[in-house]
């Protein structure tokens, strides 16, 4: 992936190693998670324990490190060429979740420096030193945001303040709210804004346990944490601060999020650790909003995982493609043709929509959108294709790094903007109000960038050489300004007299022009001629003719005139290029004065191409998709007739069977779903947390009919694992994400947990489940799917009315001869009733387990229910109690009666002893005599016994 390894000419020079060690071993301590590299003149090094890291995960070998200064102690240095290092920094920042620390030499002697100075920085959350770096050739896919957090706690409550930014656009956001124990509403947050980085207050004796706490919500939300000093969380110069930071309208103390002391606090930190203040370019640039959790749906990081959201960090092919691009609902959703409109895409799964108007409106947009197929594709192929990120120019035009480029980048989608408004009025309508939809959401909002954009076009037009462009030249056109055409004139006058010069030279010698006489702008002599070797004699021993050097290439030579107008060339062609460099300062200048409407106008770009790609995905899906019904919050049932997993239903090779679901308030809003291993469980409820997902952002859902409420979270308890290098055991972290959802949930929410208990033993894992599911669906009465292998959990449903019991389908075939076992089928079909086995043994067939181990499997597994049915308890509890209770009564009677007569046996076997003149007692009865005495008793009781069941089981069993 990162080519091959460095070439030799990186190697570090010899006479500077002892210098660069000296230094390199006087430098700060750095944590484990920040990689160093040191800027060479055209490479990057890495030394000590980094060396060994970029060996190992960059080249993949030891055989690249070279040890500086003393052979047998030296110092692990590794080079990476610029592109690897390029590749590298994208990986470790994006992916790895790595800190960047890149120092820079010294009076710029690169390769042979010994001291270098800290020039850049860069984390997961804080890009802005190295994004031209590392985007100049790709557009940024995912805003990175860093955010800060502040807690509180007074009594039993906690209020946490939240700040955050996105340097990407230029914008800071506040929160502040109560949160419980667990930080529940936190942890929504981060998911929402899709958080790369949070600095908190530093902590190193880990003796607070509200941060320890905060960490591993960090952690179990794969945040990467930076610690500040708590000087850093006051809020003494933030008011001065932000108001130099915000634009003239926000900045204002009275603005309402000035009252929000907490998130002022986090703010404070923000603006530190990002160095905002210190550069100038920030000033009135950056706009303030308020971020309110409740406006979008709760998820937790377990429904991110569950319902597959986003690609995992092993699996990126949902942003770029690849074949594994459809195992996340991103993946599936991304048909998005620019920039802004993958990014937007990834805010609004992360922030589905509870206000169901705003829901509606989407809606009715996808629907215009699948009904118009060649409007659609006229959309995306002829003009979102075409669009630059907006976003990303923009920001080069606020640092002043814009180019020419950038400026005809951004011209050429203007050029579009009104073809593409005529596109958007071409569109078929098979309903009026959807006319009105499109024309407020885009045509109205279109017509206004359109005429805004007029000047920029006419700036454009007036100032740069158009006809340059298809040489990929962007150069100012000489006639926009007086002294450009002046050089310019006097340029061509100079070109003139070099050709003039040409020509003449030709005749005189008798050469033939460009074939034996070639004239060269040689970078070091400028302006000359040359000459082959065997033409060379021509210039020999002849006046006017200055020989410069002979070389492979042949004899250079030169006359006065000529070196008199090269120099001229020179000197104008240098001020040229100095006047010209001015006018682009001036029209970039201009150009970013329309920095507000590129912005505006990237946001209606990204808006049409989410809703284009909805329609688009929802069209080309195996069975296209359908608009739900949605109601508002607590009203109406979740009901989906033919519902499909719109992951699964695209892999290779799968015939995907749906499913009706169905979720009544009161009636089945509770469901337990039992069946066999591999039968389909797990895709069943969390299908119903996927659609429910897409219909709350809007997009059309994998069903025949679809109808349900707003819920306002989704929280997920499904296939935990352990992570023992953060010391927490499956068991653990089930329970803590279940912790997660009985203190945050509410009636409104929508509740999906697999074989919940499986981490403990049998019966505490029944335990547990029992009681929460009780919890839930007596507390909390929230919609709740529960699958689960503990057959016994469906005796809720005889307790709760509003508990159902579903199963699997599979088929069960008769026992061969040879191998005296079921043969299973499994139907994917889900049911109601009970399901009471889980053919574990069968799925490990399946899975070609050995024929032993199978074959012990089976035997042991008969041996623990034969142990089973002897537990008097359960037997006990296949009968009604009066049975029991006159079976017990009928078995106490009898061992009465037979202990009675064995001691009355005895009694009279004394009595007898006594008359023969014996002084002592007697021995008891024999054990044959006990069982004949038992023997009779039985037969007197077995009339009442053999009309009892109880009494039969018992007997049997004995």
């Amino acid at each position: 992936m990162y080519g091959k390894p460095k070439p030799a000419d990186m190697d570090l020079d010899n006479a500077s190693e002892v210098g660069f060690c000296a230094f390199f071993a006087k430098m700060p301590p750095k944590k484990d998670d920040t990689i160093r590299l040191f800027e060479r003149q055209d490479y990057f090094s890495v030394h000590g324990a980094d060396a060994q890291y970029i060996a190992t995960h960059v080249y993949q070998t030891n055989s690249v490190i070279k040890y500086l200064g003393k052979k047998s102690d030296g110092l692990p240095s590794v080079t990476l060429s610029l592109a690897v290092a390029k590749t590298f920094l994208r990986e470790a920042l994006t992916t790895k979740q790595l800190k960047i620390e890149i120092w820079s030499s010294e009076g710029n002697s690169g390769k042979k420096a010994t001291k270098f100075t800290l020039s850049k920085q860069a984390s997961p959350g804080n890009l802005q030193d190295v994004e031209d770096l590392l985007f100049v050739n790709s557009d940024l896919l995912s805003a990175p945001i860093v955010m800060a957090v502040k807690v509180q706690s007074r009594e039993n409550a906690k209020t946490v303040g939240i700040a955050f930014a996105d340097a990407s656009i230029r914008a800071i956001g506040v929160s502040e709210f109560v949160d419980n124990d667990l930080f529940s509403n936190t942890e929504s947050l981060l998911i929402q804004l899709g958080v790369k980085e949070c600095i908190i207050q530093a902590d190193e004796k880990r003796l607070d346990f509200d941060l320890t706490k905060l960490r591993d919500v960090l952690d179990r939300c794969s945040v990467v944490i930076s610690e500040r000093k708590n000087s850093e969380f006051a809020v003494k110069n933030v008011e001065q601060d932000l108001n130099r930071l915000l634009k003239e309208e926000n900045a204002s103390v009275t603005l309402p999020e000035f009252e929000l002391k907490q998130a002022m606090c986090a703010t404070s930190a923000l603006i530190s650790y990002l160095t905002l203040m210190s550069d100038e370019s920030n000033f009135g640039q950056y706009t303030l909003r308020h971020h309110d959790l409740s406006q979008f749906m709760r998820l937790d990081s377990s429904a991110l995982r569950a319902l597959n959201l986003l690609p995992s960090s092993q699996d990126q092919g949902g942003q770029g493609g690849g074949s594994s691009k459809n195992t996340s609902l991103f993946g599936l959703l991304n048909k998005c043709k620019t920039a802004q409109g993958v990014r937007l895409l990834g805010q609004w799964l992360k922030q589905p929509l509870v206000n169901l108007h705003e829901i509606k409106k989407r809606q009715v947009l996808v629907q215009v959108m699948v009904d118009d197929t060649d409007s659609r594709r006229t959309l995306q192929d002829d003009y979102l294709k075409l669009m630059p990120d907006m976003r990303r120019i923009c920001k080069r035009f606020q640092k002043s790094q814009a180019s020419l480029e950038d400026l005809v980048r951004v011209y050429q989608a203007v050029l579009k903007l009104p073809g593409l408004a005529t596109a958007l009025e071409r569109i078929v309508y098979d309903d009026d109000d959807y006319k009105t939809h499109i024309e407020s959401e885009y045509l109205a909002c279109l017509q206004e960038h359109i005429t805004n954009l007029e000047k920029y076009a006419e700036m454009v037009e007036q100032t740069l050489d158009l006809s340059q462009l298809d040489n990929h030249m962007y150069v100012i056109k000489p006639e926009y300004d007086e002294s450009l055409q002046e050089l310019a004139e006097k340029l061509a006058e100079t070109r003139d007299g070099l050709d003039e010069e040409h020509r003449r030279v030709g005749r005189e010698l008798d050469l033939e022009l460009d074939k034996k006489l070639h004239l060269e702008n040689n970078p070091t002599y400028g302006y000359c001629f040359r000459l082959t070797k065997s033409d060379a004699k021509a210039i020999h021993n002849k006046r006017g003719y200055i020989e410069i050097t002979t070389q492979k290439s042949g004899t250079y030579f030169t006359t006065s005139d000529l070196k008199e107008l090269s120099t001229d060339y020179a000197d104008m062609t240098k001020e040229y290029a100095r006047k010209q460099s001015d006018l682009v300062k001036e029209v970039l200048a201009i150009a970013s004065t329309y920095i507000p409407v590129l912005e505006n106008l990237g946001n209606l770009i990204a808006h049409l191409d989410v809703i284009v790609s909805f329609a688009h995905a929802s069209v080309d899906a195996p069975t296209p998709y359908v608009k739900p019904t949605v109601h508002e919050r607590g009203e109406g049932n979740l009901s989906l007739k033919e519902a499909r997993h719109p992951c699964l239903e695209v892999q290779d090779e799968v015939n995907f069977i749906p499913n009706d679901v169905e979720l009544l308030k009161g009636t089945s809003e509770f469901q337990i779903i039992t069946g066999p291993n591999m039968g389909g469980k797990s895709t069943y409820i969390r299908q119903v947390g996927v659609i429910a997902l897409m219909a709350q952002i809007g997009c059309f859902v994998p069903c025949e009919q679809a109808e349900l409420p707003v819920f306002d979270s989704i929280l997920a308890r499904v296939g935990a694992g352990d992570s023992q290098l953060k010391g927490v055991s499956t068991f653990m972290a089930e329970m803590l994400e279940t912790a997660t959802i009985l203190r945050s949930a509410t009636k409104d929410s929508l509740i999906i947990i697999d074989e919940l208990g499986r981490g403990t033993s049998t019966y505490d894992g029944f335990g547990l489940a029992w009681a929460i599911s009780e919890h839930i669906a007596t507390e909390i009465h929230a919609f709740c799917l529960f699958a689960t292998h503990f057959h016994e959990l469906t005796a809720l449903s005889q307790e709760i009315p509003h508990v159902k019991n579903l199963h699997v389908v599979a088929h069960v075939g008769d026992a061969s001869e040879q191998s005296k076992s079921r043969d299973i089928t499994l139907l994917y079909k889900v049911e109601p009733g009970i399901c009471d086995q889980s053919f574990g043994i069968h799925v490990a067939e399946l899975a070609n387990f050995p024929e032993s181990v199978v074959k012990l499997a089976k035997r042991k597994a008969d041996e623990l229910e034969d142990f089973g049915d002897g537990e008097g308890e359960e037997k006990s509890a296949k009968y009604p109690k009066e049975v029991t209770d006159e079976g017990s009564a009928i078995v106490q009677e009898f061992l009465r009666t037979w202990a009675s007569r064995v001691a009355q046996d005895d009694d009279d076997g004394d009595v007898a002893m006594a008359d023969a003149g014996a002084t002592s007692a007697g021995p008891e009865p024999s054990p044959e005599r006990q069982l004949e005495i038992l023997k009779t008793c039985f037969d007197e009781f077995r009339p009442r016994i053999e009309s009892n069941a109880w009494c039969q089981t018992l007997l049997a069993s004995l």
